[in-house]
């Protein structure tokens, strides 16, 4: 039986540095030092794994990675990644001071988040099953304290453990409440990295990272407005929407979301909720997304970088 095609969305806290990135990258690739790109096919020793996309900001300093493989060979690749961003980034000094120099994106490690997308039900076991073999490995191996969330760590309906939880103060917060041991990882020592912090690790359908960018006049007080007005729970609460806003250089606001359901929320509701608040200059893609959440996109809202080859999981995927 053939093994299914799994993405994962490696996100790791550097987002500045070009050779750091593109070494990391390289790493995910299984690439050795061939210079791979998105879009190209390289082997593992376990098999093929495809860079889809790298989507790098400055603001956030973070990249996001999208890979492709089977489970036995994008395990392999994440390890990879995850060796070369505990070798390159130091998070846990670089965070001391200045929030300039951590990026505006909330986190906790080197390689932050590592979630392992299945696309269909039948490929959700699989991906559960390679989301806790690196989780393991990366404990073991590279002795990064790794902590499952979403469906990994749902008992009862509603009591999964969310990236928001882990991530509430940032590496400083997470390294509190593992010395006062309220916390501890599911794999790995009961201790931050001394450089790299921890590891974040999920299985999920695809989710979509999506950035509206506010027109002048308008400033980065509205745009948290906006934000706790539309994300779920807010007053117009979209169901599955995390989002806060971002001061990006230059003094552009922007109100960045994680589409969390977004077979059922697509873009387009998202633009059309901050739109009643507050003028568009401009939205963002990070990363993939499904067909359809792009369906219905406003035609005069400009999306920079975007190319639907690329950026349209199916498309990508050649499916």
């Amino acid at each position: 039986m053939q093994p299914p095609t799994l993405l994962a969305v490696p996100n790791v806290s550097e987002g500045r540095d070009e050779a750091t990135i593109a070494a990391i990258g390289r790493a995910f690739a299984g690439a050795g030092d061939t210079g791979a790109r998105p879009g190209d096919s390289d082997r593992t020793p376990s098999g093929a794994v495809r860079l889809l996309d790298v989507h790098s900001d400055r603001d956030h300093h973070r990249s996001v990675f999208t890979i492709a493989g089977e489970p036995r060979a994008l395990a392999d690749a994440l390890l990879a990644g995850a060796r070369a961003a505990v070798e390159r980034i130091d998070v846990m000094h670089r965070d001391v001071g200045e929030r300039s120099q951590s990026g505006q994106h909330p986190h906790v490690g080197a390689l932050d988040v590592a979630p392992v997308v299945y696309l269909d039900e039948r490929s959700r076991g699989a991906a559960c099953a390679a989301a806790l073999v690196v989780a393991d490995r990366i404990g073991e191996e590279l002795e990064v304290p790794a902590f499952l969330y979403g469906e990994l760590t749902e008992g009862e309906p509603g009591t999964a453990r969310t990236r928001a939880q882990l991530r509430r103060g940032g590496v400083a917060g997470l390294s509190r409440r593992l010395a006062e041991k309220p916390l501890a990882p599911d794999f790995g020592p009961r201790r931050m990295h001394p450089s790299a912090g921890a590891t974040l690790l999920a299985a999920r359908p695809p989710l979509v990272a999506f950035n509206v960018q506010l027109a002048a006049p308008a400033n980065i007080a509205d745009a948290q407005g906006i934000a706790a007005l539309i994300r779920e729970g807010g007053g117009e609460g979209l169901p599955g929407v995390r989002a806060i806003a971002v001061q990006l250089s230059g003094g552009i606001a922007q109100v960045s979301t994680n589409v969390e359901r977004p077979f059922e929320i697509p873009l387009a509701s998202v633009i059309e909720a901050v739109g009643r608040h507050a003028a568009i200059a401009s939205a963002e893609l990070v990363g993939l997304a499904p067909r359809v959440a792009l369906e219905g996109l406003p035609a005069d809202i400009p999306l920079p970088g975007f190319d639907p080859a690329r950026h349209v999981i199916e498309n990508a995927l050649g499916c």
